[in-house]
């Protein structure tokens, strides 16, 4: 698990998802002044020893706003710890957990068993997921 490093360039945040890993991500996104996601932290850590074949990233929203240019879904982030689970290419979670263990192991399970993306918009999600995915290669 990384929480450091910059937030990739625009060449990166286009690169292919192919070229990423094919492991799953899982992606906290919170901000340094949420009490909630500081005490949430050590439920994160938990859950990447517990699916260790998945990828798990802290990521900082106001550190790395860039991840989030241009990007207009409508999944704005208005409550932490919202949680991100890409797939490949595919969004399949993105939104608010209750910081509570058994419900990002129940997000993490039913991600690994969705057999289609999120309805929301394809392009915009598919943006934001490259742009999640880029950030690990640029480290």
């Amino acid at each position: 698990m990384r929480s450091d490093g910059p937030a990739p360039d625009a060449a990166s945040a286009s690169a292919p998802v192919a070229a990423a890993s094919p492991r799953p991500l899982v992606a906290c996104l919170c901000a340094a002044w949420c009490g909630t996601c500081r005490d949430y932290r050590a439920t994160f850590d938990a859950a990447a020893k517990a699916f260790p074949d998945h990828d798990f990233e802290w990521i900082d929203i106001e550190d790395e706003s860039a991840l989030f240019d241009h990007i207009e879904l409508d999944l704005d982030i208005e409550t932490f710890p919202t949680v991100a689970v890409v797939h490949g290419g595919e969004m399949r979670f993105f939104g608010p957990v209750l910081p509570q263990a058994g419900a990002l192991a129940r997000i993490v399970e039913a991600s690994r068993q969705a057999r289609q993306a999120m309805a929301v918009d394809a392009q915009e999600a598919k943006a934001l997921a490259q742009r999640l995915r880029g950030r690990r290669r640029t480290k």
